[in-house]
């Protein structure tokens, strides 16, 4: 209680200094926080955070808050939020914004042209500021069967590995759950997006393991991730059910993920992904941060 009192008169005393403005008001309130972590961060995995999910913060706030936290990248930012992540030392982990949607994806080749046209573009810019992983959809599945969706989908995607690799980049496609959150979607199973990276079969394509997801469409998540750990390039988190905070109210074991996730020598981002459902959001931050740091 004493900690909360620190922080929320440190908090009333910068907000009636008009000169100091917001980014002083979180910059100076992790401050504090960082005061009471009494151990710094292990680092065994880079960890960063979604920027949807605080989206109604300014991104200079959340790029100082989370770098001050230990935090070493947003997701999920494109062009031109970058030049911001840059002024705060901060990476781009998983790239966005040559997607058209999450429903028209390379499944459709309806969709390819499209596709193909915005990615081409994408890819140079991403290789250009630094970056390596752009994010990318299966889309709806709309009848498809799975050998449809992996035919079309080597079809949309195969011109594009060149490029790729060119440019040292990687397109990741997402896992998604369609029993809850998008119906429909048809890279909804582990093993239908390791089928397509086998049938691509180029480094520069991989998937986004959204534990989140997984454990509602599959379950089973450490033995999979172990099993399959060379085809992922990147993790989301959330607690389940719910899509919140990692804490007691949801059923996944996120120490031990993490753990498992160590073992298998991964050397990219694991990224939070959940909607706070507490008001101070940045406080479940650091507290899923500090879970997650095995």
């Amino acid at each position: 209680m004493a900690t909360w009192n620190r922080r929320a008169a440190l908090k009333g005393l910068i907000t009636g200094t008009a000169a100091v403005g917001t980014l002083g008001v979180s910059a100076a309130c992790a401050a504090e926080d960082q005061k009471t972590t009494s151990q710094p961060l292990k680092n065994n995995l880079k960890q960063s955070v979604c920027r949807w999910c605080f989206g109604k913060m300014p991104l200079d706030e959340l790029c100082a808050a989370a770098k001050a936290m230990g935090l070493r990248g947003i997701d999920l930012v494109g062009p031109a939020e970058w030049p911001t992540l840059k002024k705060y030392g901060l990476d781009s982990p998983m790239c966005n914004g040559a997607e058209i949607n999450l429903t028209d994806g390379f499944n459709d080749p309806k969709f390819h042209a499209q596709l193909r046209q915005r990615y081409a573009a994408m890819i140079p810019q991403v290789a250009q500021a630094g970056y390596t992983n752009l994010i990318c959809f299966s889309g709806s599945r709309r009848g498809l069967s799975d050998e449809q969706g992996w035919t079309n989908c080597v079809e949309g995607l195969k011109p594009l590995m060149e490029l790729a690799a060119k440019h040292k980049v990687v397109l990741v496609m997402e896992l998604l759950n369609s029993k809850i959150d998008h119906p429909d979607y048809q890279c909804d199973r582990t093993a239908w997006g390791v089928e397509l990276a086998k049938r691509l079969d180029s480094e520069h394509f991989k998937l986004l393991y959204d534990i989140y997801h997984m454990q509602i469409d599959e379950g089973d998540v450490i033995r999979t991730l172990t099993a399959y750990h060379r085809y992922i390039a990147h993790y989301h988190t959330a607690g389940v059910p719910g899509r919140h905070e990692l804490d007691d109210t949801q059923e996944l074991n996120y120490p031990a993920i993490m753990r498992a996730i160590v073992a298998t020598g991964f050397q990219g981002y694991v990224a939070q992904e959940f909607m706070p459902r507490q008001a101070d959001g940045l406080k479940s931050l650091r507290e899923a941060v500090r879970l997650c740091d095995v």
